[in-house]
């Protein structure tokens, strides 16, 4: 049994989804081409539209790469943990960077928020919101807390840090503010 054309060269993925996101850093996504992407990577556009056949698709997979490709949905144990999970990448200036990034981009490339959403953020909201539920459930947060409401306040909590706090901000003043939104909120760990 044969197998249909050779194998792909993981060392060209790499080159890609390396170039594309340093792409996307420096210039954003009014520069970013599939051209650009394979001329960076040292590749043939053909060797890039074979992995993404199109600018959304390399751009998501190249954006993902900075997380290191997680999962879909993550396991998140419970508040605590995604408070501490959040405070990291908000902490980290190139993270910062490229979530700033991806915030300029929902105005002139609407597709890439809605296959983000689509492919990815709606698994992971999903994670997310179930942890609420669970502390709610666990009488950590009041019982009429509803999950969407918070999700959508730490989210925009986020971007607030983002756009006012310096990007030397340590993972320790990160947490303590998005623990204080969560005890407005009226959260009580256990």
């Amino acid at each position: 049994m044969s197998t249909a054309g050779r194998p792909r060269s993981r060392e060209a993925d790499a080159a890609i989804l390396a170039a594309g996101l340093e792409l996307f850093l420096e210039r954003g996504v009014e520069a970013f081409s599939i051209e650009q992407v394979a001329r960076r990577a040292g590749v043939t556009r053909a060797t890039v539209y074979r992995r993404f056949p199109d600018k959304t698709r390399l751009l998501l997979a190249s954006i993902e790469s900075a997380y290191g490709n997680p999962p879909e949905k993550p396991e998140i144990r419970d508040l605590e943990h995604l408070l501490t999970a959040w405070a990291q990448v908000l902490a980290d200036p190139a993270q910062r960077r490229l979530l700033r990034r991806l915030y300029g981009t929902i105005e002139d490339y609407p597709e890439l928020a809605a296959a983000y959403r689509n492919q990815l953020g709606d698994h992971r909201d999903d994670a997310r919101r179930a942890v609420l539920v669970q502390a709610r459930d666990r009488g950590e947060l009041p019982a009429d807390t509803d999950p969407d409401v918070l999700l959508d306040l730490l989210v925009g909590a986020g971007w607030q840090h983002l756009a006012t706090r310096p990007d030397t901000t340590s993972a320790v003043e990160t947490e303590r503010f998005l623990r204080a939104v969560c005890h407005q909120a009226g959260y009580r760990p256990s």
